[in-house]
C-alpha cells in the first residue's frame, strides 16, 4: 500500500498477545506479557516481514464491542513497546470488534494501521450479533488528526452475514461507502485457507488493496499474491500452535517464497 509499506506485496506478521489482566487465562505477570509480545515482533521482523499487527488474541471469550478501559490501557503499553522495538509499520486489532479503541491506541502510541473484523453491516458471531461502526471510527480518526489506515474484513472468519450475502456488493460497500483503506479476506476460521476465488472477486469488485488474512503458508503465498496485495500471517509462523512463539525460520521460508 502506498505510503505504508515499501513493497508491492506486503507480508504482515501477527503478534498474539498473551492473556491480559482481567482475562480468564491471565498468567499473573504483565511484564512477561509485554516482553513476549516484543520478542515475537522482533522475531517477525528478523524473519523479513514488512509490518506487524498486535492483537489481544488470547483474551477469549471476547467482548463483542467495546473492551474495558483496563484492556485499552494494557494494549497501549504493549503496542508502544512493539513500536519502539521494530522498524516496520505496526498495526493494532482489538478483538472482537473494538475499532474505536484500536484507533485510539494507534493514534496515541504511533501505530500506523488498525484491523476491524466487522466494519459495515452486521455479522452473527460466537459473541452474538456484531454491527459495524465505520462512522464512529472514521470520525474519531478525523477528530484526532492522525494518519492511521483501516484494514476492514469482508465476511470475517468465525462469523456469518446477517442480511446481504453478496460478497461483491459487501466489498464495494465496505470500500466505497465505508471508506476502508484496505480489505481483508479470510477462511471460515483461524488458520483455514481463504478461497482464492473470493479473493479475486473482492479485488475485482472495487479495486481496493486486498489482503488475505488466514490460512497463508509458504506453499500457497505466491498463488495468493498473484491476486492480493498482501497477506496477514499468524498461525503458520507458529507451526499451527497459537500459543507457541514465532519461529523465525518459518518466517524466512515464507518471505523467501514471496520475494523469490
Amino acid at each position: 500500500m502506498a505510503g505504508l509499506f515499501d513493497v508491492d506485496k506486503a507480508v504482515i506478521g501477527v503478534v498474539h498477545v498473551k492473556p491480559l489482566i482481567g482475562s480468564l487465562l491471565y498468567g499473573g505477570d504483565f511484564e512477561k506479557v509485554v516482553d513476549l509480545a516484543v520478542r515475537d515482533a522482533v522475531a517477525l521482523v528478523e524473519g523479513g516481514v514488512d509490518g506487524v499487527i498486535v492483537e489481544n488474541f488470547h483474551d477469549y471469550p471476547y467482548y463483542p464491542r467495546r473492551v474495558p478501559r483496563c484492556v485499552v490501557a494494557q494494549l497501549a503499553v504493549v503496542v508502544r513497546e512493539v513500536v519502539r522495538s521494530v522498524n516496520v509499520p505496526v498495526g493494532v486489532s482489538v478483538l472482537r470488534n473494538d475499532g474505536v479503541s484500536a484507533m485510539s491506541i494507534a493514534c496515541g502510541v504511533g501505530a500506523r494501521f488498525i484491523r476491524v473484523n466487522v466494519w459495515c453491516g452486521a455479522m452473527v458471531t460466537d459473541q452474538g450479533v456484531i454491527e459495524g461502526e465505520a462512522y464512529r471510527v472514521l470520525r474519531l480518526r478525523r477528530f484526532l488528526g492522525c494518519d492511521v489506515r483501516v484494514f476492514a474484513d469482508v465476511f470475517v472468519k468465525h462469523a456469518f452475514p446477517l442480511g446481504l450475502q453478496d460478497l461483491k456488493l459487501v466489498a464495494r460497500d465496505t470500500f466505497h461507502r465505508g471508506r476502508a483503506d484496505a480489505l481483508v479476506v479470510t477462511g471460515r476460521a483461524t488458520g483455514l485457507e481463504a478461497d482464492l476465488g473470493d479473493v479475486r472477486l473482492v479485488k475485482e469488485a472495487c479495486g481496493a488493496p486486498v489482503f488475505v488474512g488466514s490460512g497463508v503458508s509458504a506453499e500457497n503465498v505466491r498463488e495468493y499474491l498473484g491476486v492480493a496485495d498482501g497477506v496477514i500471517v499468524g498461525s503458520y509462523f507458529r507451526g499451527g500452535d497459537l500459543w507457541a512463539p514465532v519461529d523465525v525460520e518459518r518466517v524466512r521460508r515464507l518471505v523467501r517464497a514471496v520475494r523469490g
